[in-house]
């Protein structure tokens, strides 16, 4: 299983307690306190380590505690202070409060910490509580106890460009293509169950040239927005990179409609993903039948505003233009901005934001920024397309909305500018 959200607890060092001491020495029968503080317990702090690109250290530890803070001693000695624990998180990790669900921090870069349980202070000796009326204290101050919570740390893995498309598109050939990275390749789905990171050059590095960090994100499935599959794990990667590559099967059985039923996923998981520059590749041109098909797909998708290209992972023909391609976008592409407040995503009723509507000549109106968009992304001129638009409708409960509003056969129904009619 691949981990890329975990809940771990937490818990920082208490502090040390004081100590009750009095000075003995020879010649001095009335020697004063001097019992000294106890040392601070340990903060608990995640690092970011860049060679980490999982939550998968985590399966088997989920429980960090920092160790305590040393009491103090006579002569006003000061207890040791503990060693801040140090937790290893990967880079691209939101923590959250796990009983509230807060932020606390976007960890993005190598080397960024984030203290999140401070060790409690150590108490008080003796010799602090002596004064002039009460020169004899009997008194100490134990150290203050370290705090324990839970921590939900969510992946989302950063790369410049991410590889979308159906299962056994590709992708990790592509990736294996243009990276010294060796992801899992077998020609059949879900080959890929964890994403893979790769780097890239683009020219030569010593004349000015750059590198790509590329991300090979597993298949999507129908319902992925909504968790079914393992569509939380992966689509929110696709969230943290900054240029979409769009592989498609050459020889898929509806390779349009593959197009447009991730396009459709992105969308209803998060409707910033729709507006990621987006560069298609039909794969598989070492095949006749991709090789007949891509005049028309190239076609389609231009008709749509996409820029498509023409390769073959495998052959590695067209995998070089393509990724020159895609790193002219990524130049052109704003930085990502750390994440703020990101919202929870879980499969429900909240999912599914939809309003039903009667208009003036009998028909429905359906309105939602998220199926209006599914609908907008659909190819209707495409059987295919039409049926998997239509289980979009069943899942998110629109169909059932529908019926429950009395609708009739025949009877017709607005999504956005689509204009639908109604079957039983």
């Amino acid at each position: 299983m691949y981990f890329d959200e975990t809940t771990i607890t937490v818990r920082s060092g208490d502090g040390g307690n004081g100590a009750v001491h009095f000075r003995r020495e020879k010649y001095v029968p009335r020697g004063g306190p001097d019992g000294g503080d106890g040392g601070r317990g340990g903060d608990v702090v995640l690092e970011v380590t860049p060679t980490l690109n999982t939550l998968l250290s985590f399966r088997h530890k989920q429980q960090f505690a920092a160790e305590n803070g040393k009491p103090g001693g006579g002569k006003n000695m000061r207890g040791k202070s503990a060693e801040v624990l140090v937790v290893e998180v990967p880079p691209g990790t939101v923590v959250r409060d796990g009983a509230t669900g807060e932020v606390l921090g976007d960890l993005t870069q190598p080397g960024q910490r984030l203290t999140v349980a401070r060790g409690g202070r150590g108490g008080r000796g003796n010799a602090r509580f002596a004064n002039a009326s009460h020169q004899v204290p009997r008194v100490a101050e134990k150290g203050a106890p370290g705090e324990e919570r839970q921590l939900r740390l969510e992946l989302k893995l950063i790369a410049d460009i991410g590889i979308v498309g159906v299962p056994n598109a590709g992708k990790s050939t592509l990736l294996a293509a243009l990276t010294a990275a060796q992801p899992k390749i077998a020609p059949y789905p879900f080959t890929t169950l964890q994403p893979n990171l790769g780097v890239a050059e683009v020219g030569n590095a010593a004349a000015g040239g750059t590198t790509l960090v590329l991300a090979d994100i597993p298949g999507l499935i129908e319902g992925a927005h909504l968790g079914l599959g393992l569509g939380f794990d992966f689509l929110r990667h696709v969230q943290r990179t900054r240029v979409l590559i769009h592989v498609l099967d050459g020889v898929g059985a509806d390779t349009l409609a593959d197009f447009s039923q991730i396009n459709s996923e992105l969308a209803l998981f998060d409707e910033s993903l729709a507006g990621k520059p987006q560069l298609v590749a039909l794969n598989k041109m070492d095949l006749p039948e991709a090789q007949a098909r891509w005049p028309e797909v190239k076609r389609a998708l231009e008709k749509r505003g996409y820029e498509a290209l023409p390769i073959s992972a495998l052959a590695r023909t067209g995998v070089r233009e393509l990724l020159n391609r895609a790193a002219q976008l990524v130049a052109a592409a704003p930085q990502p901005q750390p994440v703020e407040a990101l919202p929870v995503y879980r499969p429900g009723p909240a999912a599914a934001e939809f309003t039903i509507t009667r208009e003036p000549d009998g028909g429905y109106r359906v309105s939602g920024a998220k199926i209006e968009r599914a609908a907008k992304m659909t190819y209707w001129e495409y059987d295919e397309a039409v049926q998997r638009f239509q289980k979009i409708l069943e899942v998110l409960g629109v169909r059932q909305a529908l019926a429950d509003a009395g609708i009739k056969e025949g009877d017709t129904v607005y999504i956005g500018e689509a204009e639908l009619t109604w079957s039983d």
